[in-house]
């Protein structure tokens, strides 16, 4: 009877480490933040409330470089995905026309980035922006050291979508899937209208 515990124990830790795999978890990980994640719902962040901006750079998933920094002015929608994440794939579509939309709507405005955090070699992103009509860039980061700099921000899944304000602060963020293309064009119109 005693290894029962044990056992139990062992397997909640492999189911646990299964769902974290397949890169798209319901696990909870943000600490007093007042949402619940993978769930899609939204959080704005007033701006008296926004933390420091963010500070991410790194190596694109064609290999040049990318610093949020030289983005200042604009507001930005950060996106962490996977290829073989069902819900990423699925949002990708709407994550594009959002992209063309706004870029059209408001010219030099806003920009779209991507974290990939999951896919073992960037070929594998590649493709699959590719085969998506991506055409803003999207970080490689396979060991998800960018999501340190997201502070109390930090997803604890994917997909999830964060919009920075003109300096650089988390403005709002999604944990989960975006519920929709207005929601997130919401989003981004509420943010410019701030520099109003």
């Amino acid at each position: 009877m005693s290894r029962l515990p044990h056992a139990r124990a062992l397997l909640v830790a492999l189911a646990l480490l299964l769902v974290s795999a397949a890169g798209c978890s319901d696990v909870e990980g943000t600490g007093d933040l007042e949402y619940v994640s993978g769930d899609g719902r939204v959080v704005q962040v007033a701006p008296d409330n926004r933390q420091d901006p963010v500070a991410i750079s790194g190596t694109t998933i064609q290999g040049d470089p990318l610093d949020l920094a030289d983005y200042r002015g604009r507001v930005v929608v950060v996106n962490v995905w996977w290829s073989l994440c069902g819900p990423c794939i699925k949002e990708m579509p709407m994550l594009v026309e959002a992209e063309a939309e706004l870029a059209e709507e408001v010219p030099d405005q806003t920009a779209f980035v991507g974290i990939n955090i999951r896919d073992n070699a960037p070929e594998n992103a590649a493709s699959f922006e590719r085969d998506r009509n991506v055409d803003y860039p999207s970080l490689y980061d396979p060991g998800s050291e960018t999501l340190l700099e997201l502070g109390d921000y930090a997803p604890p899944s994917m997909p999830a979508t964060l919009v920075l304000d003109a300096e650089g602060r988390v403005a709002a963020l999604i944990n989960g899937p975006v519920p929709s293309k207005a929601t997130l064009k919401g989003l981004v119109s509420d943010t410019l209208a701030e520099a109003s």
